[in-house]
């Protein structure tokens, strides 16, 4: 390609400081063929469809860019389970599979550069207990620590077993940790008797 359109990079590069959508690319003056091209050379990184990672030696990712990039796909998705306990600073360990909750009518396709682990909710379900973060490359949702942690009993056979552990045993600690909430979330679920049986209240 000619220099002009790696200078063309270089001022969007500038410009945006780490995500961009095709949209705005093409408002810049790029083709879907330039585009292409710099993806293949690595001046870019597509992240998702439609979605891509400005690649410069200038900035970094953030350490949240999972959540951030799946928030940039799909605005409506929460971070849940044993991922929202990593984010809620419940556990200290990321899980390597980002678990995400999505309404059952919800379409999105959400194919990730990295592993997901997607969990459909009901309308009610999915609009309890959501945490917001923001950050400078936009906002995602987080759900918090006593119903993530049902949801982890929930999904236990998705989620890592070190992982899983971790979150029980942390839990157990948590001085914060509303136990009226949490069993009122395991009998929405129906998982009480699990709850029960694990022992969140030693």
């Amino acid at each position: 390609m000619r220099q002009i359109i790696y200078d063309k990079v270089k001022y969007i590069a500038d410009k945006y400081k780490g995500y961009i959508d095709t949209e705005d690319l093409m408002k810049e003056g790029l083709t879907n063929r330039q585009i292409g091209l710099l993806t293949a050379e690595g001046k870019l990184e597509k992240v998702a469809h439609g979605h891509y990672w400005i690649i410069s030696p200038e900035f970094s990712k953030p350490e949240d860019y999972k959540a951030v990039e799946v928030a940039r796909v799909n605005r409506k998705a929460v971070i849940c389970a044993d991922s929202a306990c990593y984010y809620m600073g419940l556990i200290d360990k990321e899980p390597e599979i980002l678990s995400i909750a999505t309404r059952r009518s919800d379409r999105h396709k959400m194919k990730m550069n990295f592993e997901v682990s997607r969990h459909y909710f009901s309308e009610q379900a999915f609009e309890d207990e959501k945490h917001v973060f923001d950050t400078k490359y936009g906002s995602y949702n987080v759900y918090g620590i006593d119903r993530s942690v049902c949801d982890c009993i929930r999904f236990r056979e998705d989620i890592d077993k070190d992982i899983f552990e971790l979150v029980i045993e942390n839990y157990r600690k948590y001085d914060k940790k509303n136990e009226e909430r949490l069993m009122a979330y395991a009998k929405a679920m129906r998982i009480g008797r699990q709850v029960e049986r694990i022992g969140l209240d030693r």
